[in-house]
């Protein structure tokens, strides 16, 4: 609720809140803005200081009035460099009669990520992607940063880049722990990258070159379309179903567009929750030798998931699959360490692209995290995590059924994939209102469209305060 202060006007309050939410980019260019008449209500404010909040909004350039629509969030204006890029793309990259159009990066897709780092309040926030902050909370990552920080240690590999592929003994580990996962990676298979995101940018520029098509299952991680379509890619949305990748529609894709590669999270998909099946793996490994593609299997929740899951990376053997994984997810988003594991033939190439990106990643959190994987630290940490979710996700579940919603998909993993029966776009700013920033439905698709879905962070969505806020604004919509 806006109050007035000797210091700031309603009028400025108002102004101030729907800038900082397009600057950040919560409010998306080409997004209506409320009329008048609603935003009135809402705020609880006089149409005539929302008039005057939109007449500063306007002569800052942030929105536009379209005669007899109403005010919409401006487009952003690009740098002359930024416009000739996208002009050389679209030249190289037209558009496909079925694909995502690659010269067209959702600017929006950063929302979420911005978030993070400009939190609405103090209030656990249903749309993130992590865990809380005292849930990660261990003693033994500090005891692993010493070790690796000792003196002795320090002389040995602080004073050179030390190994392109990354550190020899946490490269050891991580053969060991795939190999319990039936995944076969020697440790020169593998390669160290700054966080699973890199990882895949990593695979992408290496097998892909701008114009290429690319399948990505849909919903799916709002970053993944928005990087590849900043590399230039065309990208083929393949619906996920509960059992994997919609076949017929992948069938088509490699009859009529010959894609390059197929980016799949086979466990607990994110948003849906989904688990790969034996049989639509070995279907997809079949097409994929049929039609010469590559598949990179994004592996960042393996930690919440039981080691017999259908992974496609081991029934394939690593030879037309490349795994991907991390652990900002389980242990520390700020240490940034990931990795990927590829055939062998493929490894020289992924290396010289990590080379040319970052020359080499940090050798004492990469150490740490070795040490933390040998003493089992992180296998017992895991657990504790993985007890302490379910506790969380049977809580949320709950209220969120209470209030009249529905789940797209069974509840599992980290985060659950909820019908809220009204547009969640509207709804998300509404709650941003209250200090709450939702995970809209249509952040993850390729073109964003209304949904009336969102995804849930279960740890942070066990608190009725927030179902209350959610349905009684759910009922204004």
């Amino acid at each position: 609720m806006l109050i007035k202060t000797p210091s700031q006007s309603l009028t400025e309050q108002l102004c101030n809140r729907f800038a900082e939410r397009i600057r950040t980019r919560l409010l998306a260019p080409g997004a209506r803005l409320p009329s008048v008449r609603l935003c009135a209500q809402q705020q609880g404010v006089s149409p005539s200081t929302v008039v005057a909040a939109y007449d500063q909004l306007l002569a800052q350039g942030l929105i536009e009035a379209r005669r007899n629509r109403g005010f919409y969030v401006r487009e952003m204006v690009l740098s002359p460099e930024s416009i000739a890029r996208t002009a050389t793309n679209s030249i190289a990259n037209p558009v496909a009669a079925e694909g995502f159009q690659a010269s067209h990066v959702p600017v929006n897709a950063t929302a979420l990520i911005r978030g993070m780092f400009h939190g609405s309040s103090d209030q656990p926030q249903p749309g993130m992607g992590v865990f809380p902050a005292d849930w990660l909370e261990t003693g033994f990552m500090s005891t692993a940063v010493r070790k690796a920080s000792s003196h002795q240690a320090l002389q040995s590999y602080s004073l050179n880049y030390g190994e392109p592929a990354g550190d020899r003994g946490l490269r050891q580990s991580l053969s060991q722990k795939l190999a319990a996962l039936n995944i076969p990676a020697s440790p020169a298979q593998i390669i160290t990258t700054v966080g699973a995101t890199h990882a895949l940018d990593i695979v992408s520029r290496t097998l892909l070159r701008p114009g290429d098509y690319v399948m990505v299952e849909e919903p799916g991680w709002a970053i993944e379309f928005a990087r590849l379509a900043a590399l230039g890619m065309r990208i083929l949305p393949v619906p996920r179903r509960a059992d994997g990748p919609d076949l017929e529609v992948m069938a088509r894709y490699c009859a009529l567009h010959s894609p390059k590669l197929f980016v799949s999270v086979s466990v607990l998909h994110n948003p849906t929750g989904f688990c790969l099946t034996p049989g639509s793996a070995h279907r997809v490994l079949q097409l994929a030798n049929t039609h010469n593609f590559y598949i990179v299997e994004d592996d960042t929740y393996s930690h919440l998931a039981p080691d017999h899951a259908t992974r496609l990376c081991a029934l394939d053997g690593l030879q037309r699959t490349i795994y991907v994984s991390g652990f900002a997810k389980i242990l520390a988003p700020g240490w940034r360490v990931g990795y990927l594991a590829a055939p062998p033939a493929l490894v020289e190439s992924l290396l010289d692209t990590k080379l040319l990106a970052t020359l080499t990643t940090p050798a004492l959190l990469e150490k740490a995290l070795a040490w933390c994987i040998d003493q089992g630290q992180l296998r017992r940490h895991a657990a504790r995590i993985r007890a302490r979710l379910d506790q969380a996700r049977t809580r949320s579940v709950k209220l969120a059924l209470a209030q009249g919603c529905t789940f797209a998909a069974p509840p599992a993993g980290l985060f659950g994939w909820v019908d809220t029966g009204v547009d969640t776009d509207a709804l998300a700013q509404r709650m941003l209102d209250e200090g709450y920033l939702l995970a809209p439905g249509g952040l993850f698709h390729a073109e964003r469209q209304p949904s009336t879905l969102m995804r849930i962070n279960f740890t942070s969505t066990q608190d009725a305060q927030f179902w209350d806020a959610f349905g009684r604004l759910r009922a204004e919509q």
